[in-house]
């Protein structure tokens, strides 16, 4: 099954800091860009960082023991490419809001999962089933 690509324009505050934390940290591929936005390749989706005010603050909702930053987002990625990328981001010294673990462990839902911000405080999950089939288990 082909699932259909999203675009996803997110504000940042500093593109020069945008372009290093999703091209050198997060090791996206970059796309055309101007003075006041960069595209970027998020895995096959068009992410577009563009230069804007700050929004609203975030809130904090509670999931399994942990207080996750809304609004967020991110992607689902195969267990060995979550692994390497939370080894690429202890690497390059990320802070993470929440540190990967394994959460919902030995329950529907088993999934690994982090969060971190980028420079311009957008909050980012990665995340990874090792049974797809639990991406919508109730």
């Amino acid at each position: 099954m082909t699932i259909p690509r999203f675009h996803l324009a997110m504000p940042v505050d500093d593109l020069a800091a945008a372009r290093h934390f999703y091209g050198e940290v997060l090791g996206l591929a970059q796309g055309r860009s101007s003075d006041t936005w960069v595209d970027w390749n998020l895995h096959g989706h068009q992410f577009v960082t563009h230069l804007a005010p700050r929004g609203p603050e975030r809130i904090h909702n509670p999931v399994d023991g942990h207080d996750v930053p809304v609004p967020h987002f991110g992607l689902l990625l195969t267990v060995a490419e979550f692994h390497r990328l939370a080894d690429r981001l202890r690497a390059a010294g990320t802070e993470f809001v929440i540190e990967p673990y394994l959460r919902f462990e030995g329950q529907a839902g088993e999934q690994w999962t982090m969060f971190l911000l980028d420079p311009a405080g957008n909050a980012l999950e990665f995340k990874a089933f090792a049974d797809d089939s639990q991406v919508f288990a109730v």
